[in-house]
């Protein structure tokens, strides 16, 4: 059996500092079970923690450390990316750091290092709650139809609200009887782009609007012509529908920037981007009565429940419904019970 990192032997000394223990859960758990791109964005986290903290005895760290670690970190944990001078760290990055220390300890639980998880009863910021952005649907058009080339992809990702990385990573092979197979994300990492299974690890089935077949199918003409101008040079192999013109995949950094400076040419509602297209398919369906768990499907989440959290504020959207809905079976009730007297 072949590994491509050294491994420690059995009875090598055990971590004792914070800063032993996130090296151990990066080296023994993250980088072995979580996805590249998490794992990239825990080892930026790490070096945000004042260097007082992971140099403490793990086992010695209580919630009162942690809280005050996280005020200093909401004060002045972030920097500007030029001069580097301290600035406040927003409450959801606090959080996110917070959640890779409390992953940690919840390893070295199991590990039997320590008995406890600090984290759990330390102050963690608030995050205000904000309702997603989606677009109208003239919105939507828009911006679909002054996409032009490969950017099939955003009729692709408001066809289906897909992820960015689902989207980029389809195959012509997993478009089927007028529905996408969605099973694997492109992922992007400092160290290049690679394919990976999808957040839940389950295949799902995404049917496509009638429209979105001719679209395909003239971009599909479009991409023969390539295939004819790069011989042998184009990449069959890979058979990506969203493509570079020689066949490999797109850059996913580089595709959201493109279309955020796309809304923003537009004059699109500030803060627009290609994940407000998916926002924006989910929102939509649900505000004309969709099922919830047609559209969590759809999605890709993990339960209803994700669904339901995310997109609160279109299903409240129709509350005046069900109200009117209730009101009319009352009302027929009334009408029968009077038929009946009479």
């Amino acid at each position: 059996m072949s590994w491509s990192r050294p491994v420690p032997p059995v009875a090598a000394a055990l971590p004792t500092s914070l800063a032993g223990l996130l090296a151990e859960f990066m080296k023994q758990y993250a980088q072995e079970t979580l996805a590249a791109k998490t794992v990239e964005r825990y080892h930026e986290m790490i070096p945000y923690l004042s260097p007082e903290l992971p140099a403490m005895d793990m086992s010695a760290i209580t919630p009162l450390h942690l809280t005050r670690e996280w005020a200093r970190l909401l004060k002045e944990g972030g920097h500007a990316r030029k001069t580097k001078t301290p600035r406040p760290m927003a409450p959801k990055t606090v959080r996110n750091i917070a959640g890779l220390v409390s992953s940690a300890y919840l390893r070295a639980i199991k590990w039997s290092l320590v008995t406890t998880n600090p984290v759990t009863h330390s102050d963690l910021p608030k995050v205000k709650k904000r309702a997603g952005l989606a677009l109208l649907p003239s919105e939507q058009d828009q911006m679909v139809t002054c996409a032009v080339g490969p950017w099939c992809i955003l009729e692709l990702a408001a066809a289906t609200g897909c992820r960015r990385g689902e989207v980029l990573a389809l195959r012509w092979c997993d478009i089927r009887n007028d529905a996408a197979i969605v099973d694997r994300s492109l992922c992007q990492t400092r160290d290049g782009i690679s394919f990976k299974s999808t957040k839940t690890e389950t295949p799902r089935r995404i049917e496509l609007p009638p429209a979105t077949m001719p679209l395909l199918a003239r971009h599909r003409k479009r991409q023969e012509e390539f295939r004819r101008q790069y011989g042998p040079g184009y990449r069959n192999d890979l058979d990506l529908i969203i493509a570079n013109s020689d066949g490999t995949p797109l850059m996913p950094d580089s595709v959201s920037a493109t279309v955020s400076r796309l809304c923003r040419m537009l004059k699109l509602p500030k803060g627009a981007s290609l994940h407000t297209v998916r926002h924006s398919h989910a929102s939509l369906l649900l505000e004309k009565g969709v099922d919830i768990a047609n559209v969590s499907e759809r999605l890709g989440h993990s339960s209803v429940a994700t669904t339901a959290a995310i997109y609160s504020h279109a299903i409240r959207g129709k509350d005046r419904a069900a109200a009117q809905v209730w009101d009319d079976l009352m009302q027929q009730a009334r009408g029968e019970k009077s038929a009946g007297v009479n």
